[in-house]
Formats: structure tokens, sequence, C-alpha cells
């Protein structure tokens, strides 16, 4: 059949699947159980919402185009979930900064001296700046990942250094 007579609208388009949180080559996927439960209730929700567009018969095109993007995303989340190695925050030093610790920094120079910044170090898929949740692998995370409480860690932003004291420590904030 020559192109004449097809339409337009009818020509594939070819799926791009939205990439997840990125994860550098090599490093683990840690996961907080609440990250590791967050992930499989977006699986669930991914895979009803398949089961309603298989059902879905009023348009093949879009019914196969969105099947592509559910199947997609299920298989890298799947992949995701395979991957995942839950580390219980309740199980670290309670006076160092690891993994799932909920931490507050204090800035003493370098910046605007007393200025307080409290966040939650998490996995890639579990952080959101909006929620104080930054993933383990953002820079200000691995600066500060095996530092204990009282001491002082120099932050570079971009340009500047600022040496902040790590004020507060708790496993708890999840």
């Amino acid at each position: 059949m020559s192109r004449a007579f097809t339409k337009e609208d009818d020509v594939q388009e070819p799926t791009i699947i939205p990439p997840r949180a990125a994860l550098p080559a090599g490093t683990p996927n840690y996961v907080t159980p609440r990250g590791l439960e967050l992930l499989r209730q977006e699986l669930t929700t991914l895979e009803a919402e398949r089961a309603r567009a298989e059902a879905n018969r009023d348009n093949d095109a879009d019914r196969t185009r969105h099947l592509s993007l559910y199947n997609g995303r299920i298989s890298d989340l799947t992949s995701r979930i395979a991957s995942a190695k839950v580390v219980d925050p309740r199980t670290q030093p309670p006076q160092e900064v690891r993994f799932g610790a909920t931490i507050t920094l204090r800035t003493i120079s370098g910046g605007k001296v007393g200025f307080e910044r409290k966040f939650t170090i998490v996995g890639v898929d579990e952080a959101s700046v909006a929620a104080g949740k930054v993933a383990f692998v953002a820079p200000i995370a691995r600066a500060v990942i095996g530092a204990k409480l009282g001491k002082t860690v120099t932050l570079r932003l971009g340009p500047k250094e600022e040496v902040v004291e790590v004020a507060a420590v708790s496993y708890d904030g999840l």
C-alpha cells in the first residue's frame, strides 16, 4: 500500500518513555522502606492504568501508543524495584549522617551565618526538594554523609564555599 492511502495521523510516532530519576552507573539503588513502598504503589497504579488502556477499544492507534508507554514505564519500574537495596534508617549510627538521616546544617561561615537547612537523605526515586528529601547521590548529600553530629563540613555551592555544622541528626523522619 502506498502512503497515498494512509491518513497522516495513522503514522505511528515512536513512543518516548520518560526516564526515571538518574542513578549513576555502578551505584547501588538504596531505598528506604517507605521508598520501596512508594515504588510498589506506583507499580500497582501503572498496572491498573494499563489494564484500563487494554480494555479501551475506542481508538486502536491511541490504545497501542498508551500500552507501549505503560509497558515501558512498568518495565523500568520493575527493574528499579528488583535492584532496590532497602536500608532501614533505624539501623544507622545515631550520631552520624548516613542514608535515611534527617539532618540540620547550620552555616558558620561563607554564607548567611546561622542559616539552617534541614533535609532527609533518601533514594533517588523518593527525592523531592519540595518535601525536603534529597537523593543520596546529590552533591550536598555526598558532602555530609559520614559527618558526625557537631562536626563541620565544607559545602561547595557553585564558585562559593560555605562551612556548615551538623547541628542535628535523627532517623525517625521516615
